[in-house]
C-alpha cells in the first residue's frame, strides 16, 4: 500500500499578531522601529535611559531647589557645628551707672542765692525764727528781700548778727505769706547759699539736695583761700580770702542782700569745676 504523505504548511495558518492602537499609531511604530534598527535617529530623539546599575536623577527644580512642595523657597539657615554665632563687633553701649543720670551744668536763669536772718523765740529765745528772707539772680539782682514776722513772739532779735529792730516787724508779711511766695521763687531752681541748711530750717523747708549748693561745704573754695579742707570756714573769711571784700562789718547787724550775693560770688569762682565734678559724680552733691 502507498504511502499517503501529506505537506500541510502551518504557518500559512497562523495569523500574524495584532498590535495595539489605531492603523496610522501602528505605522509609526514600525516606521520608528526600522529607522532604530538602522541607527537613524538622532540622539535626543531616543528614549531616556537611566544608568545601569543607578536609579533617574532628580531634575533640579525651580531657582536650583528640590521638586516639590517646597520648590522655589529658599533653604533654611543651617546650624553651625562650631557653637554659636560670634558676637556682633560693633560695640553696644555700656548701660547707664545706676542713681540718677549726668545732667548738664545749669544755666544762669535757673541760679539764685539766698541768706535768711533769724531772730530767737520760745523760752531763752534759743529757737531760732525767720525775720528776713533775701534772694538773689545770677548777677546780683535782688528777686526777694522781705521781713517776716515769725508765728511765735520774739524773745531776742538779735540784732548784732541778724540787724533786726523791733521797728522791721511793723510792716512784717505772716510767715505763712512770705513762705508761699519764696518757695514759688525757689521752686525748679538751683539754690546756692552758705550752710544752707539753717536757711532751710527757719523756711521750714528742704530743696532738693540735687539742685543745692553749700559754698560752706565744697573742698575746692576752701582749698583755694588756702583753707583745710574738711573744715567749715566762715562766709565772712572766704569772702575776705578769695574775693578780697568786707563783709559783716559794724554794729548794725549782717545784711542778708549783701551775704546772699558774696555767696554766688563765691560759686561763681569755682562754678566750672564744681559743676564738672558733679556731673561726673552725680551721687555727691
Amino acid at each position: 500500500m502507498a504511502e499517503l504523505i501529506l505537506n500541510v504548511d502551518f504557518a500559512a495558518s497562523e495569523r500574524p499578531r495584532k498590535e495595539p492602537g489605531n492603523r496610522k499609531h501602528r505605522s509609526f511604530v514600525r516606521r520608528r522601529r526600522a529607522l532604530e534598527r538602522r541607527g537613524a535617529l538622532r540622539q535626543k530623539q531616543l528614549p531616556a535611559q537611566a544608568p545601569p546599575g543607578r536609579g533617574a536623577q532628580r531634575q533640579p527644580g525651580p531657582r536650583g531647589g528640590r521638586r516639590g512642595g517646597n520648590a522655589g523657597k529658599p533653604n533654611p539657615p543651617r546650624a553651625k557645628a562650631n557653637g554659636p554665632e560670634p558676637a556682633d563687633p560693633k560695640p553696644k553701649p555700656k548701660p547707664a551707672a545706676k542713681g540718677r543720670a549726668p545732667r548738664a551744668p545749669p544755666a544762669p536763669p535757673k541760679l539764685v542765692a539766698i541768706d535768711c536772718e533769724m531772730v530767737g523765740t520760745g523760752p531763752g529765745g534759743r529757737t531760732s525764727a525767720l525775720a528776713r528772707c533775701s534772694i538773689v539772680g545770677y548777677g546780683g539782682d535782688v528777686l526777694y528781700d522781705r521781713y517776716v514776722r515769725p508765728a511765735a513772739p520774739i524773745v531776742d532779735y538779735r540784732t548784732r548778727w541778724s540787724g533786726i529792730r523791733r521797728q522791721h516787724m511793723l510792716n512784717a508779711v505772716p510767715f505763712g505769706s512770705a513762705q508761699r511766695e519764696i518757695l514759688r521763687i525757689l521752686a525748679g531752681k538751683v539754690v546756692v547759699g552758705h550752710a544752707i541748711y539753717n536757711d532751710f530750717k527757719a523756711l521750714k523747708y528742704f530743696h532738693p539736695k540735687a539742685l543745692t549748693r553749700d559754698t560752706s561745704k565744697i573742698p575746692l573754695l576752701n582749698r583755694r583761700g588756702g583753707f583745710p579742707e574738711n573744715v567749715a570756714i566762715s562766709l565772712k573769711r572766704l569772702v575776705k580770702e578769695l574775693l578780697h571784700k568786707d563783709i559783716q562789718v559794724g554794729k548794725s547787724g549782717h545784711s542778708s542782700v549783701e551775704d546772699a550775693r558774696a555767696t554766688m560770688e563765691l560759686y561763681k569762682v569755682v562754678e566750672a569745676e564744681w559743676e564738672q565734678h558733679l556731673l561726673l559724680n552725680p551721687e555727691q552733691e
